[in-house]
């Protein structure tokens, strides 16, 4: 199942689900982590937001293999983990705002598996990581690099908390129409030029052990958005480096999810 959240012409928050035809979305009535129930009302669609408001957001890095190549860096004996403040949150064609006081000129893109857990998850094992998934959705994990790596205090969360740095959507794919998470072809493009193209195949450590690795001793609650790292190409590791900039279309594709379109917004347009 795909849903959508919403906000109607009146300015209501809904939930949505796509019709089995294809071409349209339902509105829904319930919960999205309890039970939904589409209603046979056409979603009258004023602006899309993300599928979910996440309640934590946690997030892996240097989880591919030739990502891990490209930045020259060896894969760790555990997986690198940080988090990003709920603040940076940006819906679907929202904009990536580039910061204004704490300049940066070394802003990345990062296509990213999203994981949305759907029931309170603790010490979960990998064999049964996957029946806390509430589903599945695109994620881009934009990074001032400066703020990461020489500004950050050895630490890598500030650069990555700015506001408008974690855009979601456009959906929430369910397991049940997503079965293996972990061969989903992935890419990024900016202003069309092709610049990841992967697939989640070539994770480190895929979906079940990053959902086991995190609830060791930590609850993962319904609504924590888990991005699962970034593939090969990103900005940095490109000569020259591509950073972004204020005008650019960023486009986030994931094999049977969708795509997360974010246009760039400079600190002074």
């Amino acid at each position: 199942m795909r849903i959508i959240r919403y906000e109607d012409r009146s300015g209501k928050i809904h939930h949505a689900a796509e019709h089995s035809s294809g071409g349209m979305f339902l509105r829904m009535e319930g919960d999205v982590f309890t039970r939904m129930e589409p209603t046979r009302e056409v979603a009258q669609i004023g602006r899309l937001l993300t599928p979910i408001n996440p309640v934590m957001i946690w997030c892996i890095g240097q989880n591919y293999r030739e990502h891990a190549k490209e930045v020259g860096l060896a894969a760790e004996e555990y997986p690198v983990v940080f988090a990003k403040g709920i603040n940076a949150v940006q819906n679907p064609d929202a904009p990536i705002v580039l910061p204004q006081a704490a300049k940066s000129s070394e802003v990345d893109y990062e296509a990213e598996l999203v994981v949305i857990i759907g029931k309170t998850c603790k010490e979960a094992s990998r064999e049964d990581a996957m029946q806390y998934v509430a589903g599945y959705t695109c994620g881009n994990d934009v990074s001032a690099r400066d703020w990461q790596l020489k500004k950050g205090g050895s630490q890598w969360s500030r650069g990555k908390s700015f506001d408008t740095f974690a855009p979601l959507g456009p959906c929430l794919v369910t397991p049940d129409s997503l079965p293996n998470p972990n061969a989903l072809r992935i890419q990024t493009t900016v202003n069309g030029r092709l610049l990841q193209d992967a697939n989640t195949s070539d994770m480190i450590r895929d979906v079940s052990e990053i959902i086991a690795f995190l609830s060791q001793s930590t609850t993962l609650l319904p609504g924590t958005a888990i991005f699962t790292g970034t593939p090969q190409g990103v900005g940095m590791a490109r000569i020259p480096p591509v950073w972004l900039k204020n005008g650019d279309e960023v486009r986030v594709t994931i094999e049977g999810i969708g795509t997360l379109c974010n246009y760039v917004r400079g600190c002074d347009a």
